[in-house]
């Protein structure tokens, strides 16, 4: 074989030398109508609860707090503590199974409306069009050269963002610590280690992620785009470009647009789409939704609206970009609520009405007893026995109450000493008992129980427990 023959045939197909190609900046341009009025009101929502729930009481005690050091955590209310965990395990598989019905009825709805990025970076951008102006100002102001007015400007928009990242910081480390507690520490400069770390970090994410990174964070940080993929069929709702509505796509002047409508506007048959590229420009990430479907569209519908702007002004119908399905693109009929949707809302209504009566079904009071360690028992003259126990207990309510302590058994057991105590709310105390059983009335290993009633006679709480004595007389 010849050796030329074996050659092959290398040729440079880029030779920019760049492992990683550089992302354009999205400049997203400021848009109206029904979804993004939706949006707006989605953010003034989520974020005022942020904001205002650590500063609300409820009997003195903060709205929403996570008391860490003192394991209880304090929700509208209510007081949840290590031992209702479980509630917490419950209120996680709700929330991903939330997440798996609302994708497989429309898309990323938690993307567009409800997630954290979006509604900060929302907000970051008002604050940036506030200082720096529309779209074109703002692509006009990064290609100037620095100048005194674009330093200001620029300097302007990142204290902005910093300040309202550093009250974001605070917030958050207030649902940790109480918030007036930490303003106060703040205030008067003796802020601890801990807490003024977790302000800066969250402050500093907060800043990063919605004012410098934005759609970065949904196109290549995010694992949701990944995996939503699963979720979707052919009936899911996404924001879909209506291609045989819309193509050809071409421009056209207006005497054209009013003369005898969109299928015969120009000097050859064109769609409705003008390629205005309205729907581009609005979007926050970037992508040109007549492409398709893409993993980068987080369906905050700003294409919908923007394109709806335009039909109505060149007098075409609005829902060239729409909400739809794949199957109602191809002609065949919707079918919004399908075996998928029912499955996903039937095991998400039996686990919410599991979670509330968990909630209400839980002990007011926590009862725990610990046999003496130092001996099974103890005899006494005259051949009684005693038993002696300590009894965690747990006020788990929001007031105080007066507990007693009495052996559920058929065995003749009988307490020694005062057996009651009156615990505070949220108080942690532990009650000696003893128990003592006649000569020959008990004998060998005996399970018993102790209960926990309140002054009115109520019970409040049991708790097994082991009474011992000899095996023999």
């Amino acid at each position: 074989m010849n050796a030329d023959s074996r050659k092959i045939d290398v040729r440079v197909v880029d030779g920019g030398g760049a492992l990683y190609a550089k992302q354009p900046k999205v400049y997203p341009r400021e848009t109206d109508g029904r979804f993004q009025r939706l949006r707006i009101a989605a953010v003034f929502w989520l974020l005022g609860m942020f904001y205002a729930f650590p500063w609300i009481s409820i009997g003195g005690q903060q709205l929403v707090l996570f008391d860490l050091p003192a394991r209880r955590f304090h929700v509208f209310g209510l007081t949840f503590w290590p031992q209702d965990f479980y509630l917490l395990t419950l209120l996680l598989v709700i929330a991903a199974l939330s997440l798996f019905f609302f994708t497989a009825l429309a898309g990323r709805l938690w993307c567009g409306y409800a997630c954290p990025q979006t509604v900060w970076t929302e907000v970051f951008l008002w604050i940036e069009r506030r200082i720096e102006g529309d779209r074109n100002a703002r692509m006009r102001l990064d290609k100037d050269p620095w100048s005194r007015t674009k330093l200001l400007r620029k300097t302007a928009k990142h204290a902005a963002w910093v300040v309202f990242a550093l009250w974001t910081g605070f917030t958050f480390v207030g649902f940790f610590t109480p918030i007036r507690e930490l303003g106060a520490e703040v205030a008067q400069w003796r802020l601890g280690g801990w807490e003024a770390f977790w302000i800066v970090f969250y402050s500093f994410a907060t800043w990063g992620n919605a004012g410098l990174l934005r759609e970065q964070v949904c196109k290549y940080m995010c694992p949701y785009a990944r995996f939503q993929s699963a979720m979707f069929d052919r009936d899911t709702l996404v924001i879909s470009y209506d291609v045989a509505r819309g193509e050809p796509r071409g421009h056209r002047s207006r005497a054209q647009l009013r003369s005898v409508g969109a299928a015969v506007s120009a000097p050859k048959a064109l769609g409705d789409c003008i390629d205005c590229r309205a729907c581009v420009q609005v979007c926050p990430t970037g992508i040109d939704i007549r492409e398709g479907l893409q993993i980068d569209c987080i369906a905050c519908a700003a294409c919908i609206d923007a394109c709806d702007d335009v039909m109505d002004k060149v007098g075409l119908a609005r829902g060239l970009i729409r909400y739809t399905t794949e199957n109602e693109l191809a002609g065949s009929p919707r079918q919004i609520l399908r075996p998928r949707v029912y499955a996903y809302a039937a095991l998400l209504g039996a686990l919410v009405a599991a979670f509330a009566w968990g909630v209400v079904a839980r002990a007011p009071l926590i009862a725990e007893v610990l046999h003496d360690r130092n001996g099974l028992f103890r005899p006494l003259p005259g051949g009684a026995i005693e038993n002696s126990y300590a009894v965690k207990l747990a006020n788990k309510s929001d007031h105080a109450v007066a507990l007693s302590l009495r052996p559920d058994t058929p065995l003749a057991l009988h307490a020694i000493g005062n057996a009651s105590v009156l615990l505070d709310p949220g108080e942690v105390f532990s009650l000696p008992l003893t128990l003592r059983a006649d000569r020959g009335a008990v004998r060998g290993r005996n399970p018993i129980t102790i209960v926990v009633v309140a002054a009115d006679g109520r019970e409040l709480a049991r708790a097994k427990a082991q009474f011992f004595a000899p095996e023999s007389p």
